[in-house]
């Protein structure tokens, strides 16, 4: 039997608790989980509940907001860094409009955890007492103790991060080969979104080899991290080329209802700046697997007792960890990776 939730994978608990909640919903929920947990799946599907009362994804209200196009359903995502000023005043602007169609509107507030303190003053109160009709449904990775106040006004759902088994059954069902797909599973670390971008990509191997090599081609020479860092650079820079094609393709789409129906409301501006944030991730995502595949080099050096001073190998170990970490900040990557490698010892065969 279809329904709404079919793409919310993984998550009978959160699943429960708004089918539960959907009949007398509250102002503010606020799902909580790691990226690619389907929690954004969730938040349509909830959507979609709320306005078309049913489970019934050919129903039209269900049907317009589980492909984002309903008029009481506005999603917002970050233009740069966070959620600006601008875009919470844009927020309030609308949780005080009556809906158009429905007897609710639903605002979904993506990556809420890369909101601006200035964003978050603005919204705290309209969050806290929205319009009757308005409900928030806010996303987070994460909630960062400064945005605990909000939180608090909101009910939380936790979603977890999808067991490797289940993206290795998702991916099967749509046709992603067995092998492929447990490769491409076990380097997503639970985000069904990357799994699903990883079982197009012909390289994944190559690059989990060339990240577990890496220690084997160090040799305590400038030339050697420097070659070794554009490497590393250019099969990153590769490996987006599934997402570029996907992009592509939506930009393509996009085009041709502009032609249709002219450039107003038609979300370019968003869609771009989706784009870019999507190839942001994917570069970090590809930065994080692989360091973590060469902290691993080390982890089996260490136990398997094949590197000459095993001291050196914890604190190599310790060292990609604090690179990992620093992933969070943005950093300008040739110079994380020069002054990593440049700290590592080298490994022979």
């Amino acid at each position: 039997m279809a329904t709404i939730w079919q793409s919310v994978i993984g998550q009978p608990g959160a699943v429960a608790r708004l089918q539960a909640s959907a009949a007398h919903p509250v102002h503010a929920y606020l799902f909580v989980g790691p990226s690619g947990s389907t929690k954004n799946e969730a938040a349509r599907a909830f959507a979609a509940l709320l306005l078309a009362g049913v489970d019934d994804p050919e129903q039209r209200d269900a049907r317009l907001a589980l492909a984002g196009q309903h008029p009481d359903v506005r999603e917002f995502a970050r233009i740069g860094p966070a959620i600006s000023r601008d875009q919470a005043d844009e927020i309030v602007r609308l949780a005080a409009l009556a809906p158009i169609e429905s007897r609710r509107k639903v605002l979904i507030l993506d990556e809420f955890h890369l909101l601006s303190a200035e964003a978050a003053a603005k919204l705290l109160k309209t969050i806290e007492e929205p319009p009757d009709s308005t409900v928030f449904i806010v996303l987070a990775d994460q909630m960062p103790p400064e945005l605990v106040t909000i939180a608090s006004r909101c009910v939380r759902i936790e979603f977890v991060a999808i067991p490797a088994d289940l993206v290795v059954a998702t991916l099967v069902s749509e046709g992603v080969d067995a092998a492929r797909a447990a490769q491409s599973a076990q380097s997503a670390s639970g985000d069904l979104a990357r799994a699903r971008l990883l079982a197009n990509d012909p390289n994944l191997a190559a690059r989990r080899e060339m990240f577990a090599s890496t220690p084997y081609r160090l040799d305590g020479t400038g030339r050697a991290v420097v070659a070794a860092v554009e490497e590393i650079l250019d099969a990153i820079e590769a490996a987006a080329a599934p997402l570029a094609a996907r992009h592509t393709t939506e930009i393509a789409m996009l085009e041709e209802r502009i032609a249709a129906m002219g450039e107003r409301g038609s979300g370019k501006k968003a869609l771009e700046e989706r784009h870019k944030r999507e190839l942001r991730r994917h570069r970090t995502d590809e930065l994080r697997s692989g360091l973590t595949t060469l902290a691993g080099a080390y982890r089996d050096a260490l136990v398997n007792g094949t590197i000459g001073r095993p001291e050196s190998a914890a604190t190599a170990i310790t060292r990609i960890h604090g690179s990992l970490e620093s992933l969070e900040r943005n950093p300008n990557e040739p110079l994380l990776l020069q002054a990593l490698l440049l700290g590592l010892p080298s490994m022979t065969r």
